[in-house]
């Protein structure tokens, strides 16, 4: 999921116009982007866009930011776009794995009164001091937890802290990417909101790519382009990552413990990452 398009759930002549993108994943979001007054209209929309035949023919990862757990918006939420369209619920705002745990019960329960078979996935969004000291916790509270989002306006903007100064922009995306890291899920960057600023936009994505982040959010249609080929493999690591797993699999035939490649010792974190690549590869080209 190199790009990820947000839409406001409010725009729905914009939902179609999102799925024709170049992006990987859209997200339509009924939170933030969303007037209080139009919530429920906007949940309108969601729905009967997800219910549409170019939704169900797309391959496209189809997500929908919902209302915080701990609004009384979030269980009309679930039970209007928990569809089969439906691939996965960013939840905003998450501190505590209780939460989490919350969600992915009522998430179960919508499934099971919608009819759904295949369950939906959590993408969980850290932006406030408390969600990044837990952010672990949260990533690996449920099964249904696929990766953590770093909402870095929420959680930098309140607190004075400075978006401009890369130092404080790494430390908060290190963070996250350690605890995604050890629950074993996904790590997707968050938006950059001034989108008339590509420099801005290249170098929070390539910090992102660095750290081992899958892609970065959009919030504008020209931001796309620049995701996909920030999180795109070049040709030379795509070559690199192939003969690192054709090496292992000869040495595995082989017997063979230790070999190398291109003059580098070889172990097991090596063969995973090469793994990926030459998957992430095959997938996106």
């Amino acid at each position: 999921m190199r790009s990820k398009l947000f839409v406001p759930g409010s725009r729905p002549e914009l939902f179609v116009k999102a799925l024709a993108s170049e992006a990987d994943a859209i997200s339509i979001d009924l939170e933030d982007s969303v007037a209080d007054r139009r919530k429920d209209e906007a949940r309108a929309h969601v729905a009967e866009f997800l219910r549409s035949s170019e939704v169900l023919a797309s391959n496209k990862i189809v997500i929908v930011r919902c209302n915080a757990p701990t609004t009384a918006q979030f269980e009309p939420d679930l039970r209007a776009v928990a569809q089969p369209a439906l691939d996965m619920l960013n939840l905003p705002k998450q501190e505590r794995s209780d939460d989490v745990c919350h969600a992915a019960s009522v998430l179960e329960q919508v499934e099971a009164d919608n009819g759904i078979a295949e369950p939906i996935g959590i993408l969980a969004t850290i932006e406030s001091p408390a969600g990044m000291r837990r952010a672990h916790e949260i990533a690996s509270a449920h099964p249904r937890v696929t990766g953590l989002q770093l909402g870095l306006s929420d959680l930098f903007d309140a607190f004075n802290i400075d978006r401009q100064d890369c130092g404080n922009v790494h430390v908060a995306m290190f963070a996250v990417r350690m605890a995604a890291a050890e629950a074993g899920v996904l790590a997707v960057d968050g938006a950059c909101a001034d989108f008339g600023d590509d420099r801005k936009f290249r170098e929070e994505a390539a910090m992102a790519r660095r750290l081992g982040f899958c892609g970065k959010s959009c919030i504008h249609p020209s931001q796309v382009a620049l995701a996909n080929e920030i999180f795109m493999p070049s040709d030379e690591e795509i070559a690199a990552a192939t003969r690192v797993v054709e090496a292992s699999r000869r040495a595995a035939s082989s017997g063979v413990g230790a070999f190398t490649v291109d003059g580098k010792m070889i172990d097991r974190p090596a063969i995973r990452r090469a793994e990926q690549i030459v998957a992430a590869a095959g997938t996106l080209r």
